[in-house]
């Protein structure tokens, strides 16, 4: 396991990630798969009564690339605004991995990201 994709912050995040599961009563979900590697991300978001993303869980399985970023990017995510997540890129998710990728890694690394994108709504639900 010395390869640079498995440090411990990504086998942190893979094994033991605090945004794993599912929530109660999302406001927002999406579910994406992969199927050239077999990976699947299933995120749900609960907005707090600001509208601000108040809560993010993801479920799926799938290689500690695709797992651990989806769980960077709810970690960077909680507290923010629809707006700021809607405007988070592709580029700033896989910055928040910062790791050189393969451009099957980058598909890996993007799929929590698509997922996230794919549940938010077009404009701010009324609260």
């Amino acid at each position: 396991m010395s390869d640079i994709l498995y440090r411990d912050e990504i086998l942190d995040h893979y094994y033991s990630s605090p945004y794993r599961g599912r929530l109660a009563a999302p406001d927002f979900a999406a579910e994406l798969d992969n199927p050239l590697c077999g990976d699947h991300i299933r995120i749900e978001v609960g907005l707090d009564p600001e509208g601000r993303i108040g809560q993010i869980r993801f479920d799926g399985q799938g290689c500690a690339i695709s797992q651990a970023t989806t769980s960077i990017l709810a970690e960077s995510l909680e507290g923010k605004s629809l707006e700021e997540a809607r405007r988070f890129s592709s580029e700033d998710a896989l910055r928040l991995l910062d790791l050189p990728l393969t451009p099957m890694r980058i598909k890996c690394a993007l799929l929590g990201w698509r997922a996230l994108q794919k549940a938010l709504p077009e404009s701010i639900p009324p609260r």
